[in-house]
């Protein structure tokens, strides 16, 4: 039993334990690291100032695959065998003893040469994401760099300044991270312990880090109260703003088995830990309705660590994925000390935020039957801004027709209850009718039926349900061959 994590830090192995183990990643930098180029400001994972690299070894085990983080969501405890690079340590001068400033990189040289940077607050972590940007994309084009920096947030430039900045960059050859800071001894003593599990404890505060699911519901019937983290994208949300009280925590990032995601014949079989840049990575040929959806889920740095099992254990009404996980039938599997048993999505929520997981289980992973190619599938998101918002109203339809006439109806709207709904009466009731007006106009009045709406900031009572009559329309016009889905925003 291991009691510290192996921390790489531009380049320098630290071990940490003790009280340190227990901070967000922007605290330890900043307050007990003294790398204040990490900027603090909302503590939410929303505007990006706090953006580090994050290294994982990848498939190859001889190299490090670098992606942009939040670091102020993100524990030092998840982090074991990472190699963090902050913007002291883009150039790799931090660890030769030379001033960043006497060597800057071709991202940092174009934010000046552009006049990329005014107050200068929110540079930092955008030259960190377009540093991210350009380690795992050759060549990016203006909407890949618009898209790539949709989680970082500036007030004064209008960003036209930073496009150039990014486009500037683009023209040269950066050095990549691994030529950086060569991985090879970093990966060595990182690999040397990743089999070990890991227990900290500082005070009554204590985390374990399981490798296998046995051990985590092993701990999990002793610790009961536990807080299960993954990606802990809302947990570190929750621990920041003072709502999350615990002292108790069980990880799940070093379980490799949930981290499985691949798509075999006719399903997207994956572990609760797969990350949304995961699916993100796999749908986009495969179920493109799907992948609009995940292409706007929070960030590219949520999205990095954000796992599906977080998202569905979350049990939220607007939860962007739950419509289509729905209409698919999917199952999870939920695994505890007693075995493992599958939940059809659909049985499982209960009611707000509660849902069919006994004592002492975790979900673990999903088997997502893909829609059979015959039929119509879109998916709809309602929000106010395109990228980085909360639904008002989500929707996913799926049809099947036979001649003019629907032969199959699945249907599941969000933020119109205490759960992701799906509406049996509406399904029941196109059955057979033909795929007209007249029949998705009554469908429409079917579904307000089923549904049970409140008013809040996004949206009022109203509105949600003459979305969800219009979403049918919409469906109806959207179904000949050549349209394309869309986010509704």
């Amino acid at each position: 039993m291991r009691k510290h994590v192996n921390l790489f830090l531009n380049g320098t192995h630290l071990q940490i334990d003790g009280d340190e183990a227990f901070l967000t990643l922007s605290e330890f930098l900043r307050i007990r690291r003294g790398l204040t180029g990490t900027k603090i400001v909302c503590s939410e994972g929303d505007c990006g100032s706090c953006t580090v690299l994050c290294g994982q070894a990848d498939e190859s085990g001889k190299a490090f695959e670098y992606v942009s983080i939040d670091s102020c969501i993100r524990f030092v405890f998840q982090l074991d065998g990472c190699h963090i690079v902050t913007v002291e340590g883009l150039s790799g001068s931090q660890a030769a003893g030379v001033k960043p400033a006497q060597d800057l990189t071709p991202v940092q040289q174009a934010m000046v040469d552009c006049h990329g940077s005014q107050c200068g607050f929110c540079t930092p972590g955008f030259v960190m994401s377009m540093t991210g940007i350009l380690e795992s994309t050759d060549d990016p084009n203006e909407d890949q760099w618009r898209s790539g920096l949709t989680g970082n947030l500036c007030r004064c430039t209008g960003y036209t300044s930073i496009i150039a900045a990014a486009q500037q960059a683009n023209q040269t050859t950066p050095k990549r991270m691994n030529e950086t800071y060569p991985p090879e001894k970093m990966l060595g003593a990182a690999q040397a312990g990743e089999t070990e599990t890991i227990e900290i404890t500082d005070g009554d505060q204590i985390v374990f880090c399981p490798t296998t699911i046995k051990e985590a519901t092993d701990f999990l019937a002793k610790h009961p109260d536990a807080t299960i983290v993954a990606g802990a994208t809302d947990m570190g949300v929750r621990f920041n703003k003072g709502h999350l009280k615990t002292k108790t925590w069980l990880d799940l990032n070093r379980i490799d088995e949930l981290a499985s995601f691949k798509i075999s014949g006719d399903a997207i079989e994956a572990g609760a830990r797969a990350t949304w840049a995961d699916f993100e990575d796999a749908t986009e040929s495969v179920v493109p309705e799907f992948f609009n959806i995940v292409s706007v889920f929070g960030s590219p740095q949520i999205r990095h660590v954000g796992t599906i099992g977080g998202n569905l254990i979350n049990a939220s009404p607007i939860a962007d994925s739950i419509p289509f996980l729905a209409v698919c039938e999917t199952e999870l599997t939920l695994t505890g000390n007693a075995g493992s048993r599958t939940v059809n999505i659909n049985d499982f929520y209960t009611d707000y935020k509660k849902f069919d997981l006994r004592p002492g289980e975790l979900l673990t992973h999903l088997r997502v039957p893909l829609p059979d190619p015959a039929a119509m599938l879109r998916l709809y998101k309602v929000s106010r801004r395109h990228d980085m918002d909360i639904s008002t109203f989500t929707a996913a339809i799926l049809i099947a027709t036979e001649g003019h006439k629907i032969k199959t109806a699945s249907i599941a709207y969000g933020a119109v209850g205490p759960v992701v709904l799906r509406l049996p009466k509406t399904e029941t009731f196109l059955v057979g009718r033909p795929f007209d007006e007249a029949t998705m106009v009554a469908a429409g009045d079917v579904a307000v039926g089923e549904i049970t709406p409140l008013s809040d900031v996004r949206g009022g009572k109203d509105f949600r349900l003459q979305l969800a009559k219009n979403v049918l329309l919409k469906f109806l016009a959207q179904a000949s061959p050549e349209s394309t889905g869309e986010v509704m925003a």
